[in-house]
């Protein structure tokens, strides 16, 4: 399970995932502020000063919301995603901003380093690092990660193949620390799901493209809600990662879906091919999940309906005749 510090004030079970582009101060802090954990990569700060404010201004304004509400529900904690491959030049910078303003969760990408969840724990830092099949995750925990975010089919922006409930029952024969599961969840229903497969939190992301606080442009928001899990395709060309991608914006970039090329070598950082489109800001990244999207709303209100339905779910099984037998 998570510890108490990152659970306690939940008001769902659900982390916000990072989502390039898309995730910043404004929409990190109406997640908080919902009941739910937020988060943001370190990447989208540019430049690397840009950081320092960044999380300066997350602090303040969930420590003057919480001195508001006093014995109120206070806001959950907020993570930060730091890429680790060594593509990523800045690592060490935003490692240090993050060791240094003390951010409480660090959700690590792309490779397992001692050295990161070493700093991130020197000041009572958790460490959860994503992974894509279980021997990835081996790897993170025997580095030192504390959980694991298991990336299944389906997760916007750089997914795994796997069935959720595959990779859930393989990591938990052997782990029982803290898991998310991540692989289009936008339906408080999923969330429970993601208990009862074995999670301690679902990690949600595409929902939250549609909210008003997104860094998203009103078009990427627009074909969130227009858009199915048949308009996902997946693909490693614009990161060199396999990653999930909305078929609109492929389109719209002058390319054809469904004959991409294979990209040769990851890059996140200075090697990016600039011959390409961008992900994610000219290729909008998204999860199958966005079938369930129908409009454009506050973060508030789409936590509020995650809420209502995972409530509704659990009423639902709770009043199953088979349950009750």
């Amino acid at each position: 399970m998570l510890p108490d510090v990152l659970c306690s004030r939940l008001a769902l079970p659900v982390a916000a995932a990072p989502m390039f582009i898309v995730s910043g101060p404004e929409l990190v802090v109406a997640q908080c502020t919902s009941g739910i954990i937020g988060s943001f990569p370190a990447l989208n700060a540019r430049p690397v000063s840009m950081l320092d404010d960044w999380l300066a201004e997350i602090s303040e304004r969930l420590a003057e919301y919480d001195a508001a509400v006093g014995t109120g529900r206070m806001s959950a904690p907020f993570a930060v995603n730091l890429i680790v491959h060594k593509s990523n030049t800045r690592i060490e910078d935003d490692l240090e901003q993050c060791v240094r303003h003390r951010v409480p969760l660090v959700i690590t990408s792309l490779g397992a380093r001692e050295d990161v969840n070493e700093a991130v724990h020197s000041y009572g830092g958790v460490v959860l690092h994503d992974v894509i099949n279980d021997r990835f995750a081996h790897k993170a925990i025997e580095k030192g990660a504390d959980g694991l975010v298991a990336v299944a089919a389906g997760a916007g922006g750089h997914a795994g193949t796997l069935s959720p409930f595959a990779l859930i029952q393989e990591i938990r024969r052997w782990f029982d620390g803290p898991l998310l599961l991540s692989g289009a969840i936008a339906h408080g229903r999923s969330v429970l799901a993601a208990q009862a497969a074995g999670a301690d939190l679902a990690y949600v992301g595409s929902a939250f493209i549609a909210a008003r606080e997104a860094n998203a442009t009103p078009e990427y928001k627009q074909c969130i809600v227009n858009s199915a899990a048949s308009d996902i395709v997946y693909s490693n060309y614009f990161t060199g990662v396999h990653g999930n991608f909305l078929r609109t914006s492929i389109v719209g970039a002058g390319l054809d879906p469904d004959n991409l090329p294979a990209a040769v070598a990851p890059a996140f950082d200075s090697g990016v091919d600039e011959s390409k489109p961008k992900a994610w800001s000219q290729i909008w990244g998204s999860g199958q999940g966005i079938g369930v999207i129908d409009k454009v709303e506050s973060t508030a209100a789409i936590v509020d309906r995650l809420r209502a339905e995972y409530e509704d779910a659990v009423d639902a099984i709770t009043a199953a005749a088979w349950v009750n037998a």
